[in-house]
């Protein structure tokens, strides 16, 4: 059975870790929750729950605004041909609904199926914020303790510089 807020915040507590947490409508894309972000300073996740062509799955966090070409993110990642995870898969692996994906979930694959990706910009000194498994609510947490966070489920992050990403010229 998928663990739920409560249980996060409970890990977040033994490990030490200070979050702020904010109620806000429920909003499904990075668009919705831009209009909630004069009270939320620091960067803001866009999460992508991806399947490769050999069933491996990948839960790429990126800075918000960022641009995800998966083709070079596939190369970059060793991934074979990315596509997006179906709902039903996204369910069974981090016990979470479309709309509320966050590195967070992580805490529910025990059986580490999903490798984590975070984009370098995310890793800086701003804070970051992300669902706490509900997509009613934002949680700024410090880079240093979400790497910490997902470590301590059982997951070393892969760490990509989108930015070197976009330099490379076209698509291969």
């Amino acid at each position: 059975m998928a663990q739920g807020e409560n249980e996060l915040f409970a890990r977040l507590d033994r490990l030490e870790v200070t979050t702020q947490t904010y109620h806000h409508p429920p909003v499904r894309t990075v668009e919705e929750a831009r209009r909630l972000r004069s009270r939320m300073p620091g960067l803001h996740c866009k999460n992508l729950f991806l399947k490769d062509s050999t069933d491996r799955l990948w839960l790429v966090v990126a800075e918000e605004d960022r641009k995800v070409d998966l083709k070079r993110l596939e190369k970059a990642i060793g991934a074979g041909r990315l596509s997006f995870g179906k709902p039903d898969l996204l369910q069974e692996t981090l016990g979470i609904e479309p709309g509320a994906v966050t590195p967070f979930a992580v805490i529910n694959d025990t059986a580490r199926r999903v490798q984590i990706v975070f984009d370098r910009t995310l890793l800086g000194n701003r804070p970051v914020h992300c669902h706490p498994l509900r997509n009613d609510r934002t949680t700024q947490i410090s880079p240093a303790d979400l790497v910490r966070f997902v470590a301590d489920c059982g997951h070393q992050p892969m760490v990509v510089d989108f930015d070197a990403l976009a330099d490379k010229g076209p698509a291969p």
